[in-house]
């Protein structure tokens, strides 16, 4: 058989860690589905049980997929025993399993996350072509890019004096406050994940042309890099199985999910309002409360997944799951007046947003979430902590008119305390403000619906990110020849 007719040997390794695992394991699922031969690295089989069954059901289906365990060092701990993994997490022990399991069995290429700081030189000695996934969308790293080209904020009088993000298509406006501290303290300064990236042979995006098209021609041609949208990834789910497995294991048991997605059946369309600040996100019990009140207020509809909570006097700012924090008795007057539900831990995001009773989604701004609330066609409530997500907020706020903004303007990293506290009042007017009937809120739901029309075609045969999962392949194929 001629080399290029055998199947393209791609291997992906993911960073331990829901954000960014989550995304890759669901690259891997897409290019398996196209004919591509994929096998997962993870570096335990408890690692490999977050995601064993949706890739087991698409064995059963006779796609061409499998996960490899790299075996560590006797004397090494793994860097993920634990789901609260960072983006700060050295996963460098991983070093020589890594180089020996290439070194046997070398791929025409490899797709690995941008966290695993370390991996480059293992890859790049063995001149195995490296692309790489980092977890965002075109837009925010276009506005990264230019900040750090730029330094806009440099010359500012204060954190919260707005500057223009300068040499963008687009009008977007920022305060020091919501920069990270590396692009805050220290503009124009290339990293280490920057300079690795510059070398790698290209990278994917979990997103589609037709999101943001602006930014995916300036990425590729004013910023000169080169890319493949393979978006909404999250797509490749399409049965309730793989949409209640993907992730951590749900917080509720079967019968309680069921319970939640019959009570969300049993509202209105567009009536009920779906709270998540994403795996890594804490906020303080005074935060908490003032959500509670303001929903409570709203007299909308909820179902509120509370994740871990920020206790800096009892454990030095690490989470905590005390329940002290709840109103007295809130959560028995939602549930005795049908109006919202209480999801303590993790929750099937996808089957949530996906149910036709929820109208509104108060959101991170995590790429992740963003993507799922798109492709569902559900306008966001905008509440960045982190990372990049107060760039995320102005692509879905002032760029796409999805959403609106909640009130956020301090970025906190996600083990320091916030001092920033948003009221009850805010928090009840936009909550109002996108699940009202007004004319506002149904342009915003129109232009979500369309949106989610635009991701499902993109990822269908002949869509935009469908085609770029094809040219991959098929350029990695082409070099075979070479």
């Amino acid at each position: 058989m001629d080399s290029s007719e055998t199947p393209v040997v791609m291997y992906f390794f993911p960073f331990i860690g829901g954000g960014h695992q989550i995304p890759m394991i669901d690259i891997a699922r897409v290019f398996s589905s196209h004919g591509a031969k994929a096998t997962i690295l993870t570096t335990t089989s408890a690692n490999a049980l977050r995601f064993r069954s949706s890739i087991r059901r698409d064995q059963s289906l006779n796609l061409p997929i499998t996960i490899r365990v790299l075996n560590l060092p006797n004397d090494a701990v793994s860097p993920d025993s634990s789901m609260s993994t960072t983006p700060s997490t050295d996963t460098s022990v991983l070093r020589e399993p890594l180089k020996l399991f290439l070194t046997q069995n070398p791929p025409d290429c490899i797709v690995i996350d941008v966290f695993h700081r370390w991996a480059a030189d293992v890859i790049d000695g063995l001149n195995i072509k490296r692309v790489v996934f980092n977890g965002n969308g075109f837009f925010s790293r276009c506005v990264s890019q230019c900040i750090g080209r730029y330094a806009p904020h440099e010359q500012l009088g204060s954190d919260s004096e707005p500057f223009l993000v300068p040499q963008i298509p687009d009008r977007i406006e920022l305060t020091r406050s919501q920069l990270p501290p590396f692009a805050r303290n220290k503009p124009g300064l290339p990293d280490k994940v920057g300079k690795a990236e510059e070398k790698a042979f290209g990278v994917v995006v979990n997103s589609f042309y037709e999101l943001e098209p602006k930014y995916v021609e300036y990425f590729k041609t004013v910023l000169g890099k080169k890319a493949w949208p393979v978006g909404p990834v999250s797509l490749c789910n399409r049965n309730n199985a793989d949409k209640t497995d993907r992730g951590q294991a749900a917080s509720v048991d079967g019968q309680s999910l069921r319970n939640c997605l019959s009570w969300l059946d049993s509202k209105e369309p567009n009536s009920v309002v779906y709270i998540s600040f994403g795996s890594l996100g804490r906020l303080p019990p005074a935060q908490l409360v003032e959500i509670a009140h303001g929903l409570e207020a709203s007299a909308h509809n909820f179902i509120w997944v509370v994740g871990k909570i920020f206790r800096r006097a009892q454990n030095e700012g690490r989470a905590g799951d005390d329940e002290n924090w709840v109103p007295q008795g809130f959560e028995e007057r939602m549930m005795e007046m049908k109006r919202g539900i209480l999801i303590r831990g993790w929750a099937p995001q996808i089957l949530m947003l996906e149910n036709g009773a929820v109208g509104g989604f108060m959101s991170h701004c995590g790429w992740n979430s963003t993507l799922e609330s798109v492709t569902a066609g559900v306008p966001m409530m905008t509440w960045p902590l982190s990372a990049e997500q107060f760039y995320n907020e102005k692509l879905i706020t002032d760029v796409l008119g999805i959403g609106v903004q909640v009130g956020s303007k301090e970025w906190v990293s996600w083990n320091a305390e916030r001092e920033e506290l948003v009221g009850r009042e805010k928090v009840e007017a936009v909550v109002s403000r996108v699940m009202g009937g007004g004319e506002e809120a149904e342009e915003m739901r129109k232009q979500a619906r369309a949106l989610a029309e635009k991701a499902r075609r993109a990822v269908e045969e002949g869509g935009s990110s469908y085609e770029g999962v094809n040219a991959l392949i098929s350029e990695l194929k082409s070099l075979r020849k070479n």
